[in-house]
C-alpha cells in the first residue's frame, strides 16, 4: 500500500496526470469500447476493477484486460518483461479505530481520524509477464454489440426508478418532477445511442434525495457551473459503467473538443475532481444494477408520448448533453 509513487507524486496527482495525458491526445478514457473485451479484472480471482480503475486499465488498450499484482507474480514464480511499467490501482483505506485498554473503541470527533485515505498498489497486464502458464489464461469471450435486451433488463431492474417519458424531443432529467425524458428510440442513429442516452439520464436521477441524495441542490444547478460540470461527468462515467455491463458501445459518441477542453481545465485546477466524480459514478451505477431498495415502489417503465414530433426533427441527431433541470 502506498500514498505516493516512485516519482514522489501523490495518488490524486498521478491519476489525474494519466487522465490529462489521455484527454490531450483526444482520448476520452471513460468512452473506451469495453464491450470488445472482458472488463478489466484480476487474472487469478476474477475480481473486476471498478470506477476509475476500470477506466484507466481499459485506456491502456491491452489485448486482454487481465492483470496480476506484484505479489501474485512472485507467488507464480514468473518474471516481468524487461522494462515493464506498473499500473496503479487505487482503493480507500479506512483508518483503524483507536481502542481503550478494555478493547472498546475510543470515540472521536476528529474528522481526519474518521476519513478514509486514498491508497494504491501496482498491477501488471499479462502481456508484461514472461512464461505465464497458458492454463491460467481463460479463453476470450467475444461479446456481441447487439445484445440490447441486456440494456432493457438494466432499465427495468432499476429500484425506485423515476418515470421515463417520451414527451419532448430532447434528453433531460427533471429533479422537481423526478422524470427522465428521452426521444423515442426511432429518432436515434442507433439503439446503442438510445440506451447510452437513457443510461446517462438515469444516472442523473440517482442524485435525487430519495435515492443517493448526491446533490441536495440539484434543482439550483446552473449550466456551466462547477456543480454542473461535476454532475455531467458523473453521468458520463456512470453511463459508461452501465454500457460496459450491458456489453454495448455507444457508436454515436464523438469526442467533443469543447467538453475535452472543459474537463482538462477542471482537472488541472483540481486533482481530486476525477477521483470524486468516478467514485460517485460507480455508486450511481451500482445503485441501478444492484436494486437494494426492494421495498420502494417501482415507477412505471415507460410513459407514452404526449405530442407528435415532426419529420424534420426526426432527421436531426439527438444531443445527449442537456441541463438536468
Amino acid at each position: 500500500m502506498k500514498t505516493t509513487t516512485e516519482t514522489g507524486k501523490g495518488v490524486y496527482d498521478i491519476l489525474t496526470d494519466h487522465i490529462i495525458n489521455l484527454l490531450e491526445q483526444g482520448t476520452v478514457p471513460w468512452k473506451q469500447p469495453w464491450s470488445q473485451k472482458e472488463p478489466p479484472q484480476n487474472l487469478l480471482n476474477r475480481v473486476p476493477y471498478k470506477g476509475i480503475n476500470m477506466m484507466l486499465l481499459s485506456a491502456f488498450n491491452f489485448e486482454r484486460n487481465l492483470f496480476l499484482t506484484f505479489n501474485q507474480i512472485k507467488h507464480l514464480s514468473v518474471q516481468l518483461e524487461k522494462g515493464a511499467k506498473s499500473l496503479p490501482v487505487i482503493f480507500w483505506k479506512w483508518p483503524e479505530p483507536e481502542k481503550n485498554q478494555d478493547g472498546s473503541i475510543v470515540k472521536t470527533d476528529d474528522e481526519k481520524k474518521l476519513r478514509p485515505v486514498l491508497r494504491f498498489y501496482s498491477v501488471f497486464n499479462i502481456s508484461q509477464i514472461k512464461n505465464l502458464p497458458e492454463q491460467l489464461i481463460p479463453p476470450q469471450d467475444i461479446r456481441q454489440n447487439d445484445s440490447i435486451e441486456s440494456c432493457a433488463r438494466i432499465v427495468e431492474g432499476m429500484p425506485n426508478r423515476p418515470t421515463i417519458q417520451f414527451v419532448d424531443q430532447e434528453a433531460y432529467y427533471s429533479p422537481s418532477r423526478d422524470t427522465v425524458n428521452v426521444p423515442d428510440i426511432k429518432f436515434f442513429e442507433s439503439s446503442e445511442g438510445y440506451y447510452a442516452t437513457l443510461f446517462h439520464e438515469l444516472i442523473h436521477s440517482t442524485g435525487h434525495e430519495k435515492r443517493l441524495n448526491r446533490a441536495a441542490g440539484m434543482k439550483s444547478i446552473s449550466f456551466g457551473s462547477e456543480k454542473y460540470s461535476t454532475e455531467e461527468l458523473i453521468a458520463e462515467i456512470g453511463a459508461c459503467c452501465l454500457e460496459a455491463q450491458a456489453g454495448i458501445s455507444d457508436r454515436d459518441f464523438q469526442n467533443n473538443a469543447a467538453y475535452i477542453k472543459g474537463w482538462l481545465a477542471r482537472l488541472k485546477k483540481d486533482s481530486r475532481f476525477i477521483v470524486f466524480a468516478s467514485s460517485q459514478a460507480q455508486k450511481a451505477a451500482d445503485y441501478i444494477l444492484n436494486g437494494h431498495d426492494k421495498e420502494l415502489k417501482v415507477a412505471p417503465v415507460l410513459i407514452s408520448t404526449g405530442k407528435e414530433v415532426s419529420q424534420k426533427t426526426k432527421k436531426k441527431k439527438i444531443a445527449r448533453k442537456k441541463p438536468i433541470s
